[in-house]
């Protein structure tokens, strides 16, 4: 009977993980988990805790780790339909204190179901947590289920600060639907006062010294970091401390269209096409008429970006890191050639856009990983314009408005528009400007008789299945006026096949990496190696 009941268990124990790891994204983020985490926010009202735990959120979404944000103000709302005053927070309302306590309990309970359940690797709990035995539950919950915790405490004495938040974020709270300023900061300014009353920082010098937590200081001024003990708490602690709130706008635009734009050929490193040039002199006239005085103006290190920034007249940095996806063997050839020379190659891409990885190139979710510094930097900065390639572009579009890797392959990015991204309180404000220079248009739809997944007869190949063939072939991308191509513009199967193998029937793309061995044996000395990460 025993036995029975064991098996039981250990079968609905199996059920649950495989249905854990058939849920999970495929990330390279993602295997650097070996258990969930939960995030538990800390701090008084108006700290800018929701606000860090939507960025986090946002951030690791775009890494690939599947997280989601619990706020307890929200299961609050649903138990308390309507909210009269800050007498609800006060520590000696008994009946308010169990509501309180019942909504947090509640929240644990999907937090489970979203972590042991739904596939999910990191769960944010955004909530006060301003007392040890409010802490001390949610560990004693975190044990029972074997998750891992990170505390996030935000301490702020600011008043300008704090004062700036609530008319920022809190006069717009369901709370207070009437929305008059002078009644919504006396009421929030008491209900902070309830909190105090109670308020148990983090001490890492006795009580909680053995906890795994990040003090974030008025707003990141300073910081206090305690035993951080895996990859992804590193990851978190790395973000917090890059993250700066401050008033700035980000101007995302592509290079102007290119001659390869104008053939319909991805890739390369073409000049820029007459309207290209005319675009580099409009956006120009663009940064004079907004009075961008103070802006910094980041290229890749491609022509058709530095060609550009030229026009502007103003320092600019180059950016390896910025160059357009590696479509390796693919490169600078048409989606036609592309269709007719690599057909399951091409079948494969529409199959699986963000995973998919070019032979010998990179993927979609390559190239968010190598763009991450970037993203850094962005969050540091003042103003700065990027002028970058269409998938950079989406890459990092996705990364502040939120979308998922299914959307980001598909989001429209057009050639001679620029993109204004001002950081708001939750979220992203874009302005588009169409700067009236006419462009080829170089976005490919999502395919409408996508193969479902599990009907598919192709095997799905992303970055950790990165080619169908076993062989990898790597051809150099920049090339300069004094050393040409080695090989075709578009080069087909037979011309990328040694001598006397031409005409043989059933060579298909496996033997690519020998037959281009043997083409870089013959090719001239000068022509140098290209690092994987261009």
């Amino acid at each position: 009977m025993s036995s029975s009941h064991n098996g039981s268990a250990n079968s609905a124990e199996t059920k649950k993980t495989d249905l854990r790891m058939n849920e999970k994204k495929c990330s390279w983020a993602s295997y650097m988990t070996n258990s969930p985490t939960v995030i538990v926010m800390i701090g008084l009202p108006a700290r800018g805790k929701t606000y860090m735990s939507k960025k986090l959120t946002r951030y690791l979404n775009w890494i690939g780790v599947p997280t989601k944000v619990f706020n307890l103000g929200v299961y609050r709302r649903e138990a308390v339909r309507s909210y009269k005053s800050y007498d609800f927070f006060r520590h000696d309302n008994e009946e308010a204190m169990k509501i309180r306590k019942q909504c947090a309990l509640v929240a644990l309970q999907d937090v489970r179901a979203y972590l042991v359940g739904e596939g999910g690797q990191i769960a944010v709990f955004d909530a006060t947590n301003t007392t040890r035995e409010r802490r001390d539950l949610i560990q004693a919950f975190v044990k029972e289920n074997a998750f891992k915790v990170f505390f996030v405490e935000s301490v702020c004495d600011d008043p300008e600060v704090i004062a700036a938040n609530i008319l920022e974020v809190k006069v717009s709270s369901p709370d207070y639907p009437e929305r008059h300023r002078e009644r919504v900061m006396d009421d929030f300014l008491k209900r902070i006062e309830c909190y105090k009353v109670t308020y148990q920082p983090l001490d890492p010098d006795d009580y909680d010294k053995d906890l795994s937590f990040i003090k974030v200081i008025n707003v990141g001024r300073r910081f206090l970091v305690n035993r951080v003990q895996d990859y992804i708490q590193s990851k978190i602690v790395y973000y917090l401390m890059n993250i700066h709130v401050h008033s700035h706008s980000i101007y995302l635009c592509r290079h102007g269209e290119s001659n390869h734009n104008v053939e319909g050929r991805i890739g390369g490193d073409s000049e820029l096409s007459p309207r290209g040039k005319q675009f580099a002199h409009a956006l120009h006239e663009f940064i004079e008429e907004h009075e961008l005085s103070d802006l910094k103006v980041w290229t890749s290190q491609l022509r058709r970006t530095i060609q550009t920034a030229e026009e502007l007249g103003v320092p600019y940095e180059q950016w390896k890191i910025l160059n357009e996806i590696d479509a390796g063997v693919c490169e600078e050839m048409t989606y036609e050639m592309i269709q007719r020379t690599f057909p399951e190659e091409f079948a494969l891409r529409d199959q699986d856009k963000y995973h998919y990885r070019y032979p010998g190139g990179e993927s979609y979710q390559d190239l968010v990983q190598r763009l991450e510094p970037v993203i850094m930097e962005l969050e540091r900065q003042g103003n700065v314009l990027v002028i970058c390639h269409q998938a950079v572009m989406r890459c990092l579009l996705a990364y502040f408005l939120d979308k998922s890797a299914e959307d980001l392959p598909y989001m429209k990015c057009p050639l001679h528009t620029v993109l204004k991204l001002t950081p708001v309180a939750y979220g992203c404000k874009v302005e588009m400007f169409y700067l009236n220079v006419e462009a080829v248009n170089t976005h490919r739809d999502r395919p409408l008789g996508k193969i479902p997944k599990e009907s598919a007869h192709l095997l799905r190949r992303n970055s950790y299945t990165p080619l169908s063939s076993h062989d990898q072939v790597k051809r150099p991308r920049l090339y300069s006026a004094g050393n040409q191509p080695w090989l075709p513009l578009a080069p087909t199967p037979s011309a990328l096949m040694p001598e006397g193998r031409q005409s043989q029937p059933g060579i298909g793309s496996g033997c690519l990496s020998t037959c281009v061995k043997d083409l870089t044996m013959k090719a001239p000395k000068k022509l140098v190696a290209v690092s994987a990460s261009e």
